[in-house]
């Protein structure tokens, strides 16, 4: 069983700039593709950005497609999630997820594992 832990969320201007951590507590973040979802309340948990394993090719949601970018350090064993120039529709609980498979990586069903979640408010 791989539990992710997530951290770094909380309160940011829109504009300004926050970063996630994702750090899985067994076996190395090389050994996953990763995700990051996130589920604003009373909306579907909804794709973020993906990284695949072993070559790192990332993914990204056309909505946060050059704000965004997600990062593997298997030397820290953590994933990261930048978000530049964030806005109010980002404010969502964010998911860190991870799967041994190969293949689609933009469905919340294609992982098998994922962290408790984390709280990002963006204000106006």
């Amino acid at each position: 069983q791989v539990q992710l832990v997530e951290s770094g969320g909380g309160l940011v201007q829109a504009g300004g700039s926050l970063r996630l951590s994702c750090a899985p507590s067994t076996r190395a973040s090389g050994d996953f593709a990763m995700a990051w979802f996130h589920q604003a309340p009373g909306a579907d948990r909804e794709f973020v950005t993906a990284i695949s394993y072993p070559y790192d090719v990332t993914n990204y949601a056309d909505s946060v497609k050059d704000r965004f970018t997600i990062s593997r350090d298997s030397a820290k064993n953590t994933v990261y999630l930048q978000m530049n120039n964030p806005n109010p529709e980002d404010t969502a609980v964010y998911y860190c997820a991870a799967k041994s498979s190969s293949g689609g990586y933009d469905r919340a069903w294609y992982y098998a594992f994922w962290g408790q979640g984390i709280q990002v408010n963006v204000s106006s």
